[in-house]
């Protein structure tokens, strides 16, 4: 094995390897020679922590700050330890037009990814790489942070407790990210397939990501009804809870309709793609 990729807290489930756990992967790697790549694009969507929130009675300075999470807290020298992590504005500063991230890894290979992008594509534009500057300052990251995650926060648990009234399970609540990964399991067939589900969805304007595309298949060689993750999705709390709202709304009369017109996502296959 000579690498192992991470994203760090997860998509799509929601979890993160934190304390103990995360610094054992940090130190196998180290031990075995291994490189560890991070993905910690999702590092500030954590809705677990023990601090206090400013506005709810904690101290409003740099000796309280909201929970995220890092590899970073567990490497001893960065130009020897074989980790690579990947940040940037696109999640946790909500930026991604600006197409700028960051590498915190061993000299050389900031140097050599530095060259590939340059010679790719010229690397991140030298005005937008000035506006980041501000978004950098420790305070504003602090307070920032604050208010991402007590908003989003209250979309998860919205999301949730609406998910269960229509018999959509989630057997891992999501602790971190903007993402539930549903088990549909207990829906009407063949709403229980997340093909069929997705399909459904989009003829009521709502949108999600079937559970198989996060599948590890190399080459397509397991057939895609025979996999652990056809009766999930992900579902994403990112967008306006007017958005939640109503595609909750949606999913209700979907759901409601199959319920009384059940069929076996092998038929409702054939009918709607002659497959």
């Amino acid at each position: 094995l000579g690498a192992m990729l991470l994203s760090n807290p997860a998509n799509p489930t929601g979890q993160s390897l934190e304390g103990d756990e995360l610094e054992a992967y940090v130190k196998i790697a180290r031990d075995l020679g291994v490189c560890l790549l991070m993905d910690e694009f999702y590092s500030h969507y954590y809705y677990d922590g023990e601090a206090v929130a400013p506005e709810d009675g904690g101290a409003d300075d740099d000796s309280n700050w909201p929970k995220t999470v890092s590899s970073a807290k567990y490497i001893d020298d960065v130009n020897e330890d074989p980790v690579v992590i990947v940040n940037g504005l696109t999640k946790n500063w909500r930026c991604p037009g600006f197409r700028v991230c960051w590498l915190v890894a061993p000299k050389p290979i900031v140097e050599m990814l530095g060259s590939a992008g340059s010679f790719l594509d010229g690397g991140a534009n030298a005005p937008l790489q000035k506006l980041a500057l501000p978004l950098m300052d420790l305070d504003f990251i602090r307070r920032d942070t604050w208010a991402l995650q007590k908003h989003f926060k209250i979309k998860r648990d919205f999301l949730l407790a609406e998910l269960a009234k229509l018999g959509i399970t989630v057997q891992w609540e999501p602790t971190a990210t903007f993402y539930i990964w549903a088990d549909l399991s207990a829906l009407p067939s063949p709403l229980n397939d997340c093909l069929c589900f997705l399909e459904e969805c989009v003829k009521h304007n709502v949108i999600c990501v079937p559970g198989v595309f996060f599948d590890i298949n190399p080459r397509e060689i397991r057939n895609l009804t025979k996999s652990k993750c056809i009766n999930f999705v992900r579902f994403s709390y990112g967008p306006p809870m007017r958005n939640l709202t109503k595609g909750i709304e949606q999913m209700g009369k979907m759901i409601s309709h199959w319920r009384k017109n059940q069929m076996r996502a092998s038929a409702y296959a054939k009918e709607s793609f002659g497959e």
